[in-house]
This record gives structure tokens, sequence and C-alpha cells, in this order.
């Protein structure tokens, strides 16, 4: 094994594995820390759910992952979290960050979620969502890690106790050897953490030039973009132009939506507008009726006879808001979660082999709940967004899980086009 990734979600680890088989590095996901023996490829990515769970969990649960892939001889290891930085002022990416550098020896690492070809860039240390500035975007709004500041050397400072500096553009671009100088420069200077910039996908290819021979990166998907040619020029790695092939599947298709981002709601709406069968789940009327996840899922598996079926219970702030007042943010989630995921394994024993998921907590327990240990990692269906396979009571099974903020208004049509489900 080359490069061992820990993702803090499962959506984003399906992501940083696309953008590394995509260059050719031969990658699987497991989901969880496994009990066993590493499977045998280039990188190996463990998507825990550790991105909203309380700090020192996410902690033991990242160090629990850092053993097991150090345990299977790892060169690098790669700290992989949302292209939106999403944590709150206690963490998690502070203080996981914290005890991998520890635990690693390490003496700096870049943080960087910058991913350009999805509209997220960092220019002198801000976070832009395409043309806004982080504070100014949808995430301002995000009911679990609300992002109201767009300064991320700020954002990061107090969640760590390490000094964070900044290594920008007008060095970036210079190149490798004027990073590794700057670097150098921070070590010096007392930083141990430095918020990279990153406004193209040059950048990214820099960084990760500079950065390959570092015993740990963190950072969104897109420096991954970088470091199997960096490993290439190493003599550690031979491409595989064939990495990404998966089995091919038929049978019915559906959709399971959690997200409440914007870009989530729009696909809804987009789906919805097209004619296609949606569900809606109620989070109130689950807490208070329960006939209502029986009959949303008599209802999504009758439907299954006509076409793929939705079964979404995104909703817009406002709505999110009051739900979570009523029931508790935490609650709330949790009992979402468990009736999609509910919703998702009657629809695979119905002979669903092609899922679409979106959002990250809502993969997690979609993920969990069918028992699936192990991803292969196919071709992308947009940046961030690749096909996956699992296995499901020995036959193959095809995942696409989704950021919330990922893909166009089009998404869920697209994804299963391109899985070969006519609509």
């Amino acid at each position: 094994m080359i490069l061992g990734v820990i993702a803090d979600d499962f959506t984003g680890a399906t992501d940083v594995a696309g953008m590394l088989v995509g260059a050719g590095m031969r990658t699987v996901q497991v989901i969880g820390v496994p009990q066993g023996p590493m499977p045998e490829a280039d990188a190996v990515v463990i998507a825990l759910k550790s991105r909203t769970c309380p700090p020192a969990e996410a902690v033991a649960q990242s160090l629990d992952a850092l053993r097991a892939l150090q345990a299977a001889g790892a060169r690098q290891i790669y700290f992989k979290y949302c292209s939106t930085f999403d944590s709150t002022p206690q963490g998690n990416i502070g203080p996981v960050a914290d005890a991998l550098m520890d635990a690693l020896g390490a003496d700096i690492a870049i943080a960087c979620p910058a991913f350009p070809d999805n509209g997220r860039t960092v220019f002198r240390g801000h976070l832009f969502v395409g043309d806004l500035l982080l504070s100014d975007s949808g995430m301002r709004d995000h009911p679990l890690t609300p992002m109201t500041d767009a300064n991320l050397v700020r954002v990061l400072q107090p969640q760590t106790r390490r000094r964070v500096g900044l290594l920008a553009q007008p060095v970036v671009s210079r190149g490798p050897e004027a990073v590794r100088e700057r670097l150098d420069a921070l070590r010096a200077e007392g930083a141990a953490l430095a918020v990279a910039d990153a406004v193209a996908n040059a950048d990214l290819l820099t960084l990760a030039e500079a950065c390959a021979d570092l015993p740990l990166i963190t950072a969104g998907s897109g420096v991954a973009l970088g470091l199997p040619p960096a490993y290439a020029r190493r003599g550690w790695l031979t491409p595989d132009a064939g990495s990404a092939q998966l089995t091919p599947v038929a049978g019915p298709a559906a959709v399971i939506a959690g997200s409440c981002s914007q870009a989530t709601q729009g696909q809804v709406a987009n789906w919805i507008a097209a004619g296609h069968t949606a569900l809606q789940l109620d989070p109130l009327t689950l807490a208070s009726n329960p006939q209502h996840l029986p009959a949303l899922r008599t209802q999504a598996l009758a439907a299954l006879s006509q076409g793929p079926v939705l079964v979404y219970a995104t909703a817009e702030a406002t709505r999110v808001k009051s739900v979570q007042d009523q029931l508790g943010t935490a609650a709330a989630g949790a009992l979402v979660e468990h009736a999609l995921a509910d919703l998702a394994q009657a629809l695979v024993q119905a002979g669903v082999r092609r899922l679409v998921v979106a959002g990250g907590e809502t993969s997690g327990a979609v993920t969990q709940a069918l028992g699936l240990s192990q991803l292969r990692i196919g071709a992308p269906i947009c940046p961030g967004v690749p096909w996956t396979q699992g296995v499901w009571q020995g036959a193959p099974l095809w995942l696409a899980l989704k950021s919330g903020n990922f893909g166009g208004p089009d998404f869920f049509a697209q994804a299963l086009r391109l899985a070969g489900v006519a609509l």
C-alpha cells in the first residue's frame, strides 16, 4: 500500500477514492476500520462517520484507522474532509489533525479543502464556493456545521493546539520547490498546520508534488488528484488504466435523499418536475405516526414496477430548523437516517441493484444497514462522485454515494443513465 486515506464520512471517502482511481491508482474503500487484513491495493480509503460526532470519538476512530493503515504498510496518510471544511469551533478537523500529527511525528501538514472542478477554491486563506465566500453560500445554514466564516486560518485555529499559518497562492504558483521553502519557513516560525491556497488544478498538482514525501496530508479530495503522478515520478506506482472497471448489473433502481443542501433540494425538484416517482419522508409524521414508515415502504416497493423511485427527506432550511426545534437536532437526524436506511434495505431486498444515495450521513447509515464492508471504485458520474460496487448477499450492488453539495440539477437521472437505467 502506498496511500492510506482516513475519510470523515462515506461520500467523502468515495469522492477521494474516485479521484485516485481516475489517475490510475488501484483503490479500495472499506466501511469502517476492518477487523481483519486490509485488501491489497495501491490505496485504501477507510470511510468513517466522524464528521459530526463528538471530537473525542472522532479522534479515537481516526487513530484506530491510522493504526490499521500503518500495519498494512501505508507510506503516507491522508486525512480527508469536506471541500466546504465542515466543522465547528470545537472540531472535528483540528482535533483529528492534531492526533494524527502526534501519532505520525509530523511537524507540518497542509490543510487544503480546494476542489476547483466543483467550484471550491481557496485564495489568501479564504474558501470560495463558486463566486461566493463560504460564509455567503448555502453552507451558512447547514443544520449541523453552519459555516459562517470563510477565513480558514481563523476557522481552524480554535480547533487545534498547533499554530496555523498560510501558504498563499503566489507561492503555490511558483511550483513545488517554492512550496517546500514556504513550509520550511512556517516551521521556523512555529507553525505546524498550513492553510494552502489553490484556485486551479495546477495548484493541486503542485501541492501534491511538494507534499508527497510528508507523513500526513489533510485536505478535501482535490489534492489527491496530483498524488498518483507524484508517486509515479518516485517509482512507487505504475498507473493502471483498468482500475475503474465494475461488474455490470441489471434490475430496478432507486434514489434515497437525506441531504438538505441547496444542491440536493434542486436535484429533488428536478426529479419531480421530470415526472418521476418521488415519495417524501416527513420527520414530524415519522415521530408521531408509527404507520408512516411502513406505509412509505409499501408505496416505494409498489412503485418500483413503474421505474426508478426517489424517497427523500430533503427540505429547505427553515423547515429543517422547525423540525430540529421540535424534535431536537440529534434526535431528528437519527430518526431520519434510520428510516431512510430501513427503506434502502427494503428496496435492495426487493431487487434494486443500482442505488443513488444523497448526503454523507445518509450514505453512512445506508451502507451500514446493508452490511457492506468494501466498495470497489468505478468511473465518475460527475466531479467528486463515482459509481461504486459492493457485494450484497453474494451479488454485486452498485452505489452512488453523493455529497449533498455535489452534482448538477439532473444528477439523479444522469447517474442512473450512466448505470444503464432507462428513464
